[in-house]
C-alpha cells in the first residue's frame, strides 16, 4: 500500500496537499488509540486473567469452542477485530493445548468470531469505522445495534454449528471435561499497568455508553469515535512507566497502511476508474451490495473496498439499509478466504511464531460454505428490516 502511495505522488496523479488532504486524521487518531490500549491490556498480563475466568466455565469441549466464538465475538465489538488477533491466538493456542482440541479448530473459530462478531460495531473492524466515519451515519452505535446485532449473533450462533459439525469426532475425542490453560506463554502480571488499563477500559466503556445515550436523544456522535480512542489511550501514554514500550509495540505498519491507504485511493478516485466500473453493477440493491462486497474485497482488501465504494453508495442515495449492507458485506468478506481480512492474515502469522498454521484450502472449505450462509442471513434480514422501518 505504502509503495502504491508513493508510486501515485511521484507519477504526479495525486498532488502533495491532495494526499495530505486525503489522510482521515479521526481514523488515524482513533486507530493508535485503540491499539495502544489494547497492547496494554496484553502487556499488563489483565487480559491473561480476564481469560481464565471467562473460559473456566467450561465443562466440555463444546462449550468451550461456544464460548471462544461468542466471547472473542462480543469482545470484538469492543476492540478492533486486528487487535484481538494479536492478543488471542497465544490464548486459543493455550487453550487449545489445555483440552485436547484441535488447535486448527480453535484458529478456525478464533479467525470467524472476530470477523464476524465486529459487523455490529461501528469501533469493530476499520472498515465499518469509515463507514460510521465517512457515511453520515447518525448515532452510529445505535444504528449499527438496530440494523447488525441481531443478524450478528445469529451468524456467530452459525459459525460455532458449522465448526462443531466439522469438527464433531475431534469434540467427541477429546476430554469428556475440560481443564483450559488459556494462555501457552502466560506473561508476568503487572499491577501498576493492570490498574491503569482497568481506567482505560473504564473510560472506553464509559464514553461509548454516554455516546449511546446522548445519540437517542440527540441523533448524532456527541462524543466523537477519535477522542474516545484517545482518552482512552491517555492514562496509558500518561501514567504509565510502560508507555514508551507499549508506543513502541503498537501495530504501526496497519497505522502506515492506512495513511498510505487513504493516498492511493483518492488516487485512485480521481482517475474515475471506479466509478465507471460501478456503475453497472447495481450497488443500489442491498443483494448487490453484499455479493459485491464479499468478491471485490477478495482482491482488494477490505478496506480499501469500502473507502473506494462508499463514495458510490453515498452519490446513489446513501440509505442506512446499503450503508449497513456495505459494513456487513466487506466484513463478513473476511470468512471466505485468508485474503479476504487483514485479521486473518495476523492469525496465521502469529500461529505461525508459535509453530502452528492454516493452509488457504483449510481455511476456505470451511469460510466457503460458512459466508455464503451468513450473507444470506445479513441479505434476508437487512431487506426484511428496511421495509420495516419503511412501514
Amino acid at each position: 500500500m505504502l509503495g502504491g502511495a508513493a508510486a501515485v505522488l511521484l507519477l504526479g496523479q495525486i498532488s502533495p496537499s491532495d494526499a495530505l488532504a486525503a489522510i482521515n486524521a479521526g481514523v488515524m487518531v482513533f486507530l493508535f488509540g485503540m491499539f495502544v490500549v489494547g497492547e496494554a491490556l496484553y502487556r499488563s498480563g489483565y487480559l491473561d486473567e480476564l481469560s481464565a475466568r471467562f473460559f473456566r466455565h467450561a465443562k466440555t469441549p463444546d462449550q468451550l469452542l461456544f464460548l471462544v466464538i461468542f466471547g472473542f465475538g462480543i469482545f470484538s465489538m469492543i476492540l478492533m477485530n486486528d487487535t484481538l488477533a494479536i492478543i488471542g491466538t497465544p490464548l486459543v493456542l493455550g487453550l487449545a493445548a489445555g483440552s485436547r482440541l484441535p488447535k486448527k479448530m480453535l484458529l478456525l473459530a478464533l479467525a470467524f468470531a472476530i470477523t464476524t462478531g465486529s459487523v455490529a460495531s461501528p469501533v469493530g473492524n476499520p472498515q465499518n469505522l469509515l463507514v460510521a466515519t465517512g457515511g453520515g451515519v447518525a448515532a452510529p452505535f445505535v444504528t449499527f445495534a438496530l440494523w447488525l446485532l441481531l443478524p450478528t449473533l445469529v451468524c456467530l450462533a452459525v459459525a460455532w454449528l458449522v465448526l462443531r459439525w466439522y469438527y464433531r469426532r475431534e469434540l467427541v475425542q477429546a476430554a469428556p471435561v475440560c481443564t483450559p490453560e488459556p494462555v501457552q506463554e502466560s506473561r508476568p502480571s503487572d499491577p501498576a499497568l493492570t490498574r491503569i488499563v482497568k481506567c482505560s477500559l473504564a473510560i472506553l466503556v464509559a464514553l461509548a455508553g454516554a455516546n449511546i445515550v446522548l445519540s437517542l436523544f440527540t441523533g448524532a456522535i456527541t462524543v466523537p469515535l477519535p477522542l474516545i480512542g484517545i482518552v482512552a489511550a491517555l492514562p496509558v501514554i500518561l501514567f504509565s512507566g510502560e508507555r514508551f514500550a507499549v508506543v513502541r509495540a503498537i501495530d504501526w505498519c496497519t497505522l502506515v497502511f492506512f495513511a498510505a491507504m487513504f493516498v492511493l485511493m483518492a488516487a485512485v478516485w480521481q482517475t474515475g476508474l471506479f466509478q465507471s466500473f460501478a456503475g453497472g453493477t447495481g450497488l443500489a440493491s442491498v443483494p448487490a451490495i453484499l455479493a459485491t462486497s464479499v468478491v471485490v474485497s477478495q482482491f482488494i482488501s477490505n478496506v480499501p473496498f469500502v473507502a473506494l465504494f462508499q463514495p458510490l453508495i453515498l452519490q446513489a442515495g446513501g440509505e442506512t439499509a446499503r450503508l449497513m449492507a456495505l459494513a456487513a458485506g466487506s466484513t463478513i468478506a473476511g470468512n471466505l478466504t485468508i485474503l479476504g481480512a487483514a485479521s486473518n492474515v495476523i492469525v496465521i502469522q502469529q500461529a505461525e511464531a508459535r509453530g502452528e498454521t492454516l493452509t488457504f484450502w483449510e481455511f476456505a472449505k470451511i469460510g466457503v460454505p460458512l459466508t455464503l450462509i451468513q450473507i444470506g442471513i445479513y441479505a434476508v434480514w437487512l431487506e426484511v428490516w428496511a421495509g420495516i422501518l419503511l412501514i
